[in-house]
């Protein structure tokens, strides 16, 4: 494995993402920003911040693997909420989750999570960007 996540001491322990990510791989995979559409272009779960979540991880995971990697190759995520509330929080772990046990991994890499004002398109509640590091 090309990334190890650690939380190291002197540092709070944060249960949805690790405070560091260590690489030793060679290739580093940038993906753009994912948002909620599917292969088709349509935007999966208007409305519903759980779905998109769910579905920008999954494409996420679908970038990487055209690279030849997996989420245990990402070693930072920033993800962009539409009017951001902390009363959000359920809702962003709830997505979280259904794509971890879709993915058979738990996605916990340093993560940056802000809020946004508007995304490209208005159906679009999330946004999700990746760097991975790969052999």
């Amino acid at each position: 494995m090309t990334i190890t996540l650690v939380d190291p001491d002197g540092l709070p322990k944060i249960d949805v993402y690790r405070q560091v990510a260590i690489a030793t791989g060679t290739r580093t995979v940038f993906v753009a920003g994912q948002v909620a559409w599917d292969a088709d272009g349509s935007t999966v779960g208007e409305g519903d911040l759980a779905a998109q979540v769910e579905q920008c991880y999954l494409n996420v995971g679908t970038a990487l693997a055209t690279a030849g990697g997996s989420f245990g190759d990402v070693a930072r995520l920033t993800v962009y909420v539409v009017d951001w509330t902390p009363e959000k929080m359920p809702l962003l772990l709830d997505g979280i989750s259904r794509a971890a046990a879709k993915l058979g991994v738990a996605p916990a890499p340093p993560a940056t999570l802000i809020g946004v004002a508007a995304l490209d398109v208005p159906e679009h509640l999330v946004e999700i960007e990746a760097t991975a590091v790969l052999d």
